[in-house]
């Protein structure tokens, strides 16, 4: 019984935080500037989006976007509270750190 009351208090605090939970919705983002491309392989985009609705509203953050991706698209954002690291485009003596 105690196990129970622990594990609706664990989500009540996650809903209030807005990760991911039982009623959770994704939130439309729109693409403002495309960065560049990422990845081990370049197959992802990233992207400066603005957060439409929700938590976030009017917030701007960087994310990573695999598949095609254009100016103006809409993006349906699972969470809002995670951005992406920065791209780092210098590469210093060889070295991939």
């Amino acid at each position: 019984m105690a196990d129970k009351k622990q594990y609706q208090k664990q989500g009540q605090q996650q809903e209030r935080r807005g990760e991911k939970g039982a009623g959770q919705e994704a939130v439309p983002a729109v693409v403002e500037e495309i960065l560049g491309r990422t990845g081990f392989r370049g197959e992802l985009t990233q992207v400066i989006v603005k957060v439409q609705d929700g938590f976030d509203k009017g917030k701007t953050i960087r994310r990573n976007v695999k598949g095609p991706v254009r100016l103006r698209d809409t993006l349906m954002l699972r969470e809002t509270q995670i951005e992406a690291r920065k791209i780092r485009t210098k590469i210093m003596k060889g070295a991939f750190t």
